[in-house]
Formats: C-alpha cells, structure tokens, sequence
C-alpha cells in the first residue's frame, strides 16, 4: 500500500457534475481520474440525462441535442485534458485517514481530494413499459421536457409538493394535465393544493395507480394511453394520453457513503452553504447527490466547477 500511487484527485459519478469537475481539475493538471459507474445495479454512467432524448435547456444548443450525446461531449472534454475515466463502480470508500481509499473491482485506489457527484435518480413506478417508454412519452422531469408537450393531453402521477408544482408548471403548455393519486387526499402542503385545485387546467385522478403505459407501436414509439386500477375495487380503466409524468420522488446515490458523511432527511449529502465542501476536509459534493431542490444539467455542471475550483485549492494549501 505504501507503494500505491496517490491521486491528488478522484471523481466518483459521471453526469454533468463530475464531467464539469473533471474538466476543470484535469485543465489545473490535476490528472483526475473519474469513475463513472456501471449502470447495473450501480450508477448510470452519464447520469440521467443518458435516459433523455431531446434537451432544449442546456445552454450552447440552440437546436437542442440528445442527451447522452451532450454526455458524450462532455466525456471528450473531460478526456481531452487528462481525465483518466475508468468504467467500474465505487464500491467501498474509507475517508477515516488520508490519503482516502477507494475500492473498486478489487483495486484500491489511494486519493488526496474527492469529488462525489453520484447524483440522484428519479423515484419510477416500477413497469417495463414506463422504463422502454422513458424519453418517447414518459418523463421524470417536467421542467426538462415540459415543452415538448404543447397543446397535448398529459398524466403525471403523484401526490406531494413536487408533483403538484410540476402539473402546475405542465399547465404552461399542456391543454389539461390529471394528476393521478392513490388516495382521495394529497399529502402536498396547503398553499400547493389550493394553486393546483384552483387551476382549470388541471382535474385529479382519486383512488388510482398506472399499471401500465401503452405506445401506438410507431419507430420511435409514442405514449397513447396508461392503464389505471382503481385502489378500491381494483377495476382496470384506459386513459387516452399524450405523456405521462412520474413525480413521486427521487432518490440520491449515497448510500456508499453512509455513516462516514452527513446526509439530511432525504438521504442527500450535507454540504456547508454556498460550498461544495462536506464535513470531512478534502471530501466536496456537486450535482444532484448534494441538490434536492434544482435538479437540473446546468446546475449540477455549475456545483462541479465549484468542487474542482475547492480541490484544487485545497491541494495548493497542503502543498501539491
């Protein structure tokens, strides 16, 4: 081990975050090496927006672009530079003593920094269609494709605050957005029901789940439909629809690192406000793993330039 060589820098994840850190430290000559997850069981390399198709609100694209090519620039940026990417998982950290270990396919890798940008993935219902579906009708992200469903009809499925700013923000473009519950009452918070009861766009779907989303069996496919089952009774329905929505939750890829760094109620990774830092020293956190609010391309490239900017800061104290 004491042979093992020392990277001033490790990124875990792979999304906007990680890309924006990489470029950032690799062009301060740090030599980051990133790994970028699996996608079995582990992250999705590219983060989320490798399950997008069309993004329209990623600045520099006018015409817009697909996203796991605009991954897939990033990545060649990164690269470019000096990032040395490797393919696997993280599957053990210790940053008890420096440098910090990291375990990965057997190997561990010794770290002065570490970036962690592992990201959060979105809370789904759980059907084989919604996930072959996901970008061609079905979408987690209202404010990410929103747009794309001008003057249509569409679901989204979900009952708190998020759910409810979403089919608010959907009624800019959609006809009529029906926000679909399983009970006959919403967990949101008061002033959130009243905006979306209040709102002539938008009707409520009580005492109801989606068993299924049906396409129109076209090359690429389009949602035309979701089945619903009554909670009650269990009687099977067939809604017409132009999207369907999924806004029960997400979930942040943090459970590597439980009980070495604080996380908040949600399961995300605390940081210092208006830092990328966590509370161990030379640990920084960017992108969506750090970020229950904004969840969005921009932001999370944003918080990876800033961790990078920290490491490399923090090297320079220490002396490398």
């Amino acid at each position: 081990m004491s042979d093992a060589k020392i990277h001033d820098l490790i990124i875990i994840g792979s999304g906007p975050a990680g890309y924006t850190a990489a470029i950032y430290a690799a062009r301060a000559n740090l030599k980051p090496l990133l790994f970028t997850g699996m996608g079995d069981g582990g992250l999705q390399p590219g983060g989320q927006l490798m399950i997008t198709t069309d993004v329209e609100n990623y600045p520099g694209f006018p015409e817009g672009i697909h996203g796991p090519e605009l991954m897939e620039r990033f990545r060649d940026q990164a690269v470019r530079f000096g990032t040395e990417v490797v393919y696997e998982n993280v599957d053990k950290v210790d940053f008890s003593k420096r440098p910090f270990q990291l375990v990965s396919a057997g190997t561990t890798y010794l770290a002065r920094t570490v970036i962690i940008s592992t990201g959060a993935r979105a809370r789904l219902l759980g059907l084989a269609n919604e996930k072959r579906l996901m970008g061609f009708g079905v979408s987690a992200c209202a404010t990410c494709d929103g747009a794309f469903f001008k003057q249509k009809d569409v679901c989204i499925v979900g009952g708190g605050d998020s759910a409810l700013e979403e089919a608010n923000f959907l009624t800019r473009f959609a006809t009529k957005v029906h926000v679909i519950h399983r009970r006959d009452a919403l967990r949101a918070s008061k002033i959130m029901q009243d905006r979306a009861l209040n709102n002539p766009k938008i009707d409520f779907v009580w005492n109801s789940e989606v068993v299924d989303v049906l396409d129109n069996g076209g090359n690429p496919p389009k949602v035309r439909a979701v089945v619903l089952a009554d909670t009650r009774t269990g009687a099977r329905s067939e809604r017409a629809t132009d999207g369907l929505f999924v806004a029960i939750g997400h979930i942040p890829n943090t459970d590597l690192f439980q009980g070495q760094l604080d996380l908040d109620d949600k399961g995300y990774l605390k940081v210092k406000p208006g830092t990328p830092e966590t509370k161990i020293p030379g640990v920084f956190a960017a992108g969506d793993v750090a970020d229950s609010v904004w969840r969005q391309a921009v932001t999370a490239a944003g918080t990876g330039c800033q961790a990078a900017l920290a490491a490399e800061r923090f090297l320079e104290a220490e002396g490398h």
